[in-house]
């Protein structure tokens, strides 16, 4: 059975809320099925970081609904609490403890029983890479290392959702990269996953779904494919050739039948860059045109949230 079907494991509706005349979310409406990563993608101050303090009960919402495997978080609180752990974006360690000393205080807060505890801790710093580093200080640590040890503690009472804030904030690329493999492994373990960034590869790595935030609502929501379907990019190869004449590129306007725009001795064609490139390119080779120079622009995300919100992302 296919898990996406199964069931939804986060609904939130009409969900708002503001501070003083800021209006942080507003009226925004998502759900998010069981064992799915599910994005959201957006500059800070979207509102991406009161929409996980809303979901995880840290605030209250001014308006809306938020259900946690059907059960209402104002309702049933203690049962959503039990249901989630939290990855926050700043890092939620003591210095001078351990990195054992440390989980195992999270764990106590969690009432994680002893001996369940100690199996569990050695297991997920194993999962991390950091178990032969277990009984170092976390003041001796890397900013990288220090992160994964905050995903350690938000997975001390084995919840089936995870909340992560922004948690590859400050790390270098290789302890990045160890991030994404982990949110992997964890995905795979069949753990629900919300992750929140405002860098455009790491959803697209990472997510099946991305709702994209500005300005405290969501601009879109669904697959890339279905991302790109609302804001209509379109995906291009462009041409440039040693020469070509008026005749030529109306030759080979005919014989492609699609869409090209021409600057100079470069053409733009709109086109499937998968299906239709090697076709392009024999059509140009057998019309003794001389290509000098291809540059592909795919429809990616970062095209597609210039598209929808009308701005570049900012950090």
């Amino acid at each position: 059975m296919n898990r996406y079907n199964i069931k939804q494991m986060i609904q939130v509706s009409n969900l708002s809320k503001s501070f003083d005349t800021i209006h942080a979310v507003n009226n925004i409406s998502f759900s998010i099925r069981k064992g799915e990563v599910f994005g959201l993608l957006g500059p800070n101050g979207a509102g991406k970081s009161t929409i996980i303090n809303l979901m995880s009960t840290i605030l209250k919402s001014d308006e809306g609904e938020i259900l946690i495997n059907e059960n209402d978080i104002k309702q049933n609180s203690t049962i959503c609490k039990q249901l989630i752990g939290v990855v926050p974006q700043e890092i939620s360690l003591y210095d001078e403890f351990s990195a054992v000393d440390n989980l195992i205080f999270w764990g106590s807060l969690y009432k994680v029983p002893a001996k369940i505890l100690k199996q569990r801790i050695k297991n997920i710093l194993k999962l991390i890479g950091l178990y032969d580093r277990k009984d170092d200080l976390i003041k001796t640590y890397s900013g990288g290392m220090k992160r994964r040890i905050n995903i350690a503690a938000a997975l001390l009472h084995n919840p089936e959702i995870l909340f992560m804030d922004e948690p590859t904030v400050g790390v270098d690329p290789q302890s990045r990269n160890k991030i994404f493999e982990i949110i992997e492994t964890l995905n795979q373990q069949g753990i629900t996953i919300v992750y929140t960034t405002h860098y455009m590869e790491e959803v697209e790595r990472l997510c099946k779904r991305i709702a994209i935030m500005d300005a405290g609502k969501i601009v879109a929501q669904g697959t890339q494919t279905e991302l790109q379907k609302q804001s209509n990019v379109k995906e291009a190869v462009q041409i440039t050739f040693q020469l070509i004449s008026e005749v030529q590129l109306e030759q080979l306007q005919s014989q492609l039948q699609i869409k090209i725009n021409q600057s100079e001795q470069k053409i733009i064609i709109e086109c499937d860059v998968n299906k239709d490139l090697s076709n392009i390119i024999s059509i140009c080779n057998k019309s003794n045109l001389r290509i000098k120079d291809i540059k592909l622009k795919k429809a990616n995300l970062e095209a597609i949230f210039l598209s929808l919100t009308g701005k570049q992302l900012r950090d």
